[in-house]
């Protein structure tokens, strides 16, 4: 009988932040590369990675001469290009900088006649950095902090999935999002949103226009960073109605953040509960029923209750 990993692993911020900052430049890459592929999908959905059962993944792009799909394996640690046409090109992931990692997805494409250009600096990201090719100062890999990451995502990934199963209205999918390097899904009202004041670091006003397009709630899992140094769930509405930052969440510990504008609930207090999915279900339930209820949405119209299926899907 084999060892069941920790599911829900330690992740302070400080044991891995560089191997993090190199990861996120890393999928950064990625991301591009399935953005400047595919078609436009509403509130960016043509751009996120999604968890897998290795790593992270593209799913199949859309490309001539032939469809492929990129895989950042943590089990292996390698990044794994594959097409349509049962080429394949893979290197090992290990300690090199971005420019290295650039240079050698570039070239993985090209042999296997993918020829795809992309915009060469790195988005949400505050500080002034360096084009990929050009960053030579973030190169760590820390494998095992890297398959804790994994394991979180995973982890996380079950509650979010099981946490929009409960919604009919229009819904995301749970996908990761490489720009601000979290794991999210997001609910919609059917409601237009008003525009959309822009302001992410390195990013275009109108892809945040675009985004938020809709009034939204979104939740998710982020490792942290900035004046929140510590690994966090979290939940927000766009636009934030009235009294929602004062309203009474669920569970214990979970607080509004003034200056991320969103509810956080500290990662480690999950990690240590008696049932940390239900405690993790419990929060995105009651942040977002303070959403849907200040905000007007028509919850009857846009709720199921949780597990149930259409008369016909039911078992015999």
């Amino acid at each position: 009988m084999t060892h069941e990993p920790d599911r829900w692993p330690s992740l302070p911020l400080d044991s891995w932040r560089e191997t993090y900052e190199t990861l996120h430049l890393w999928t950064q890459i990625v991301g591009k590369i399935r953005m400047e592929c595919m078609p436009w999908i509403n509130h960016s959905w043509h751009v996120p990675l999604y968890v897998s059962a290795r790593g992270l993944a593209t799913s199949l792009i859309p490309r001539e001469p032939h469809d492929f799909e990129i895989e950042f394996d943590f089990h292996e640690h390698r990044l794994r290009i594959a097409t349509t046409r049962a080429t394949a090109r893979s290197f090992d992931l290990e300690p090199m900088t971005v420019a290295d990692f650039h240079s050698r997805t570039m070239e993985a494409l090209h042999a296997l006649d993918l020829e795809v250009a992309i915009s060469p600096l790195p988005v949400e990201i505050p500080d002034p950095i360096l084009p990929f090719h050009e960053d030579r100062s973030h190169g760590s890999y820390d494998r095992a902090a890297v398959e804790r990451f994994w394991r979180i995502l995973l982890a996380s990934h079950r509650v979010l999935t099981r946490f929009r199963a409960e919604y009919i209205g229009k819904a995301s999918p749970v996908h990761f999002f490489w720009g601000a390097f979290d794991l999210a899904a997001s609910r919609f009202s059917g409601r237009e949103a008003p525009r959309h004041p822009g302001g992410a670091p390195n990013c275009a006003d109108w892809v945040m226009e675009e985004a938020y397009s809709h009034e939204v709630s979104s939740a998710g899992f982020w490792p942290g960073g900035g004046p929140l140094p510590f690994p966090l769930f979290y939940s927000y509405v766009y636009p934030e109605p009235d009294r929602f930052r004062s309203a009474a969440i669920r569970p214990e510990g979970a607080f509004y953040d003034e200056t991320m504008g969103e509810f956080v609930l500290p990662y480690d207090l999950v990690r240590a509960a008696e049932a940390p999915e239900r405690m993790l279900l419990e929060f995105y339930r009651s942040t977002y029923e303070a959403a849907a209820d200040l905000g007007g949405w028509d919850r009857k119209a846009l709720e199921r209750e949780s597990g149930s299926v259409p008369p016909d899907r039911t078992t015999p």
